[in-house]
């Protein structure tokens, strides 16, 4: 089975491939041929290229990894944010028909407003408020309206291999006595070997649709501060803060928790508690660190 993961070189890519390679070694004979892309050697926002790498490879799942997640800078390139989050989502749609493969596409929770009190489920009304999530929203459309055999994970919060918001924070500790975090943001942080898992899990399956697809539990970015700390042992104070006194282009959905609905229906929902995830993130993290 040929896959064609495009951004490997993204926290979720660099997962995919490590676990793909893993279930290769432990097969007596390889399962997957991995085409593992990055910018350099596949530019999903040109079609042509996009048409013939995927006619030329003839993959039987394409993973699309590929994303413009700065969400500031979405703001002030918005025609960047939607060559690569909507018209690279449908260009890879079109080639893969073509081929008759799988698209497993990965897509966002700033696809809702943020404003619920209760967890968004897949047919919940989609509201974006950033170009963000107006272009990621547009990517899930195509790929909808291009492709009969896709899988739309939306996921958040995550973190892996690459820069995220624990690094982050492990960073900014080592330099201040007291880190301001806003505590009025919720949502559920994601582990890409959790989110990698239930991918390769489910696109060996025909339950095509809509999926949510993120860590069980949630808590504000305060509470994620806190548990990071707290598990590496650091002593810094952590100031909670409004939204309204971090300064951002984008508007942040302020309750973006996701509930695996479509996965549970499915009995595809392999997904831990966010806290047990994030416990084991940091003890691996440990061994790489600076």
């Amino acid at each position: 089975m040929k896959i064609l993961i495009t951004g490997s070189n993204g926290q979720l890519g660099k997962e995919l491939v490590n676990q793909l390679k893993l279930i290769n070694r432990s097969m007596n004979q390889p399962k997957y041929t991995i085409l593992a892309t990055t910018r350099d050697d596949l530019d999903i926002s040109n079609q042509i290229n996009v048409d013939n790498f995927i006619v030329y490879n003839k993959p039987n799942i394409v993973i699309n990894c590929a994303a413009y997640t700065k969400v500031d800078a979405c703001e002030d390139n918005i025609e960047i944010a939607y060559k690569i989050n909507a018209l690279g989502a449908r260009n890879l749609a079109v080639a893969s028909e073509k081929v008759n493969a799988k698209l497993v596409h990965i897509s966002t929770d700033y696809v809702f407003n943020g404003f619920s009190k209760y967890p968004y489920i897949e047919d919940n009304k989609t509201e974006p408020k950033s170009v963000y999530g107006k272009s990621k929203l547009m990517g899930e459309k195509f790929v909808e309206q291009f492709s009969h055999k896709y899988f739309i994970l939306r996921t958040a919060w995550l973190y892996g291999d690459g820069n995220n918001f624990v690094k982050t924070m492990i960073r900014l500790s080592k330099g201040n006595k007291e880190i301001n975090v806003v505590d009025d943001q919720f949502g559920s942080p994601t582990s890409t070997v959790d989110l990698a898992e239930v991918i390769i899990r489910i696109m060996e399956t025909e339950h095509y649709g809509v999926y949510h697809a993120t860590c069980e539990g949630e808590c504000s970015w305060y509470d994620f501060a806190k548990e990071i700390f707290e598990l590496k042992n650091i002593d810094v104070k952590v100031n909670p803060i409004k939204s309204k006194d971090f300064k951002c282009k984008a508007q942040r959905p302020l309750y973006s928790v996701l509930d695996n609905f479509m996965l549970k229906l499915i009995g595809l929902n392999s997904f831990r508690r966010w806290e047990e995830s994030i416990e084991e993130y940091l003890k691996e993290y440990s061994i790489s660190e600076n």
